[in-house]
């Protein structure tokens, strides 16, 4: 068993629930040593990645359902969204395991345990979902966060600049506010679920953090200037404020960084 191989047959599977066991059992493979890997190994491109299901319906981010919270489909449809998020996120960790080769061992056991916590949190979602009387694909969601990673297929650098540094810190600043609103309507084991999911993706954005710095070093550039750069290459969204400056520092974000962050 080749760790990076049986990454790619994780991120072709359609069967949500078959990903996540999937995922979670490389990764207890993996931890017991029992997984070899080939940092040279190159693959013939794949046509069908990532795998996903046949539902939900992928359509523009301003047709996905909005309703309120108060309400119990309200709730849904906002977890779903949280759910789609994170199933994303699972398929952008295993490409990155794949997609890239060379790079230290640990950069792949890196993005194998942060697979592995995204298959976590999908499941812990899409659970509760299950308790509001719904299931993953019952609603529409959006797929930008896959279409950045489909822009920053040819150079590792951009897709860590703009992946787990951008689309993915930018739920370290949504989730204060999001977690308070489903707390004031009484949901809280969604506000729980949130307090995992936030303390998890500190750490996945810190190996974001990591891996941009180790590159940018390798390749003697300067880490601000070149994100910046690449953000105007490829187009990536604006950061939205207000920052979450304890859980972006925690992540491994520099003061200077965050200061040209709110100044761009």
């Amino acid at each position: 068993m080749e760790l990076r191989a049986q990454a790619l047959d994780c991120l072709a599977e359609t069967d949500f629930l078959k990903k996540t066991k999937k995922v979670s059992e490389l990764a207890s493979v993996w931890a017991s040593c029992s997984c070899d890997l080939d940092t040279s190994l190159s693959f013939t491109l794949p046509d069908n990645i990532p795998g996903y299901p046949s539902k939900p319906d992928l359509v523009s981010p301003k047709d996905v359902a909005r309703r309120n919270m108060r309400t119990t489909e309200g709730r849904a449809v906002m977890i779903h969204a949280l759910a789609h998020i994170e199933f994303n996120a699972i398929n952008l960790a295993l490409d990155a395991i794949w997609r890239f080769s060379d790079m230290p061992e640990q950069y792949y056991g890196d993005w194998l345990k942060v697979a592995a916590e995204e298959a976590y949190h999908f499941t812990l979602l899409n659970e509760h979902l299950v308790k509001l009387g719904f299931i993953y694909g019952d609603f529409p969601a959006h797929n930008s966060l896959w279409e950045m990673a489909t822009r920053t297929t040819d150079d590792i650098l951009a897709r860590i600049a703009l992946v787990p540094r951008t689309m993915e810190a930018r739920g370290l600043d949504a989730s204060p506010a999001l977690r308070s609103k489903v707390a004031q309507v009484g949901d809280m084991e969604a506000a729980a679920i949130l307090d995992i999911i936030l303390r998890d993706e500190i750490g996945h954005v810190a190996i974001g953090n990591h891996w941009f710095n180790w590159l940018c070093e390798s390749r003697g550039l300067e880490p601000i200037d070149t994100y910046a750069s690449l953000a105007k290459q490829y187009e990536a969204p604006t950061p939205r404020k207000p920052f979450n400056h304890a859980a972006r520092l925690a992540a491994g974000f520099t003061e200077q960084e965050l200061a040209w962050l709110e100044n761009a």
